[in-house]
C-alpha cells in the first residue's frame, strides 16, 4: 500500500484505520528521521567520534520503524475484532466475554504503539549527543512526532476503557500509560532545549 493509498483508506467511511494506526505511521516517520541523522553522520569525518553511536543508532531506529509498521496493522486488526463483536446479536451468550476481550486488546494494541513511539523520543534523546546543527531540526521533529503519535495512542487506550468492564486490566493499562506519558514528556522537554541549544546562534 503506497502512502496515497493509506491516506485514501485513512479518508474514506471504513472504521479502520483509524487514529491509532495514524499514530504508528507518525512514529515511524520520527524513527526514519533518526536513522537518517544517524547514517548522514555517520559518513562525515567530521563526526567520525561518534561512528559508533551513529552506527548503533541507525539499526535501533529501523528496528523500531519496523515494529511500529507491523503495530499498524496490529491496531487495525484489533479495531475490526471489537466491530466483528459489536455486530453479534445481543442475545448471542458469547458477546459479552467476546466484546470485553475484544476491547481490552484493542486497548493493548495502542498501548504497544505508544511504547514504541516513546522509543523514538529516546533515539532522538540520544542522537543529541552528534553535536550535527545542520540536523538539530530534523531530530527536533523526530521526537516532536514520537510525542505527539504516544499521546495520539493515548486517545485509543483510553477510549477502549470506557467501554470495558474489567476494573484490573483498565487500572494495569491506565497505569503503564501514565508512566510512558511521564516519561515522554521530560524527553520531550529535553530535545527541546537541546534543539533549541544547536540552533542558537
Amino acid at each position: 500500500m503506497t502512502l496515497e493509498d493509506y491516506l485514501a483508506a485513512l479518508a474514506s467511511d471504513a472504521p479502520a484505520p483509524g487514529g491509532g494506526s495514524a499514530a504508528t505511521i507518525v512514529a515511524a516517520s520520527g524513527a526514519a528521521l533518526v536513522a537518517m541523522v544517524a547514517r548522514i553522520c555517520a559518513a562525515n569525518p567530521r563526526y567520525a567520534a561518534h561512528a559508533g553511536l551513529s552506527a548503533e543508532l541507525a539499526v535501533s531506529a529501523d528496528a523500531v520503524r519496523e515494529q511500529l509498521l507491523a503495530a499498524r496493522a496490529r491496531d487495525e486488526a484489533a479495531f475490526e475484532a471489537v466491530v466483528a463483536a459489536q455486530a453479534l446479536p445481543k442475545t448471542d451468550e458469547r458477546r459479552g466475554g467476546l466484546l470485553e476481550s475484544a476491547l481490552a486488546h484493542a486497548a493493548e494494541e495502542p498501548l504497544h504503539g505508544a511504547a514504541l513511539a516513546l522509543e523514538v523520543l529516546r533515539l532522538a534523546d540520544r542522537a543529541l549527543a552528534i553535536p550535527n546543527r545542520n540536523l538539530a531540526s530534523d531530530l527536533g521533529c523526530a521526537a516532536e512526532f514520537g510525542a505527539a503519535a504516544l499521546h495520539a495512542s493515548a486517545f485509543n487506550v483510553r477510549v477502549n476503557h470506557r467501554f470495558m468492564r474489567d476494573p484490573e486490566t483498565i487500572a494495569a493499562q491506565a497505569e503503564r500509560l501514565s508512566e510512558l506519558e511521564r516519561e515522554a514528556t521530560v524527553l520531550l522537554e529535553g530535545v527541546r532545549d537541546g534543539v533549541g541549544a544547536l540552533l542558537a546562534r
